[in-house]
């Protein structure tokens, strides 16, 4: 069965392991999630847990979701998703989810909304090449030929300058370095998808051996 929790990325720093060897990990905080909902196969033909995590302002709020938190006695929370195939009979709604689910050592996987890079051109945004830069040549960081003449349009799917980043993103198969209770902390290795302070969504590994 699947579990998981979401979280805030706090960045980047670095452990040593018993080796020697440095092992570069993203911190993570995950302060306790509130079960909001759970979803059934009866009532929405699907099994799944709805999670909230982080109060959101009252100003930002409405009455629809102060109704829905409160059926789960707590405040409307500005971060929610949904965790499918998780075993609906060890949660109840406005159970609070912490760090402990998890145990260093496991695989996860990581979702995320990726940086903003703005308007990008095609070298940057789908790493192409560029022509010479000298010896005359009119030819430098363009996106190249559009197609054949004979279609005389350009095919859907043309790799072209456009917006780059803030898509969401999976990272998948990362290890949990280590877990803080106390603090709420998980300490995952490598790099996840997002800026500082973003919202990350922390899985079981669907494909983990």
């Amino acid at each position: 069965m699947t579990k998981g929790i979401l979280g805030r990325k706090i960045g980047m720093t670095q452990l040593f392991s018993e080796d020697g060897d440095l092992i570069p990990v993203t911190v993570v905080q995950a302060e306790p999630n509130v079960v909001l909902q759970k979803r059934t196969i009866e009532n929405d033909g699907y099994e799944a847990i709805q999670l909230g995590f982080a109060d959101e302002k009252e100003s930002q709020t409405n009455k629809a979701k102060k109704g829905h938190a409160a059926k789960a006695n707590t405040s409307p929370k500005r971060y929610i998703r949904e965790i499918r195939n998780a075993n609906l009979g060890e949660y109840e709604v406005g159970q609070e989810i912490s760090v402990e689910i998890f145990e260093a050592g496991e695989k996860v996987d990581v979702t995320g909304i990726s940086k903003g890079k703005g308007f990008q051109g095609a070298i940057k945004r789908h790493n192409q090449q560029r022509g010479p830069m000298g010896h005359g040549s009119h030819y430098h960081r363009a996106p190249g030929s559009m197609g054949s003449i004979d279609a005389m349009r350009v095919f859907p799917g043309k790799k072209l300058p456009g917006h780059m980043g803030s898509e969401k993103i999976t990272i998948q198969n990362l290890d949990i370095v280590s877990v803080d209770t106390e603090r709420n902390l998980l300490l995952i290795k490598g790099n996840i998808p997002g800026a500082k302070k973003s919202f990350v969504k922390i899985t079981s590994a669907i494909k983990a051996k």
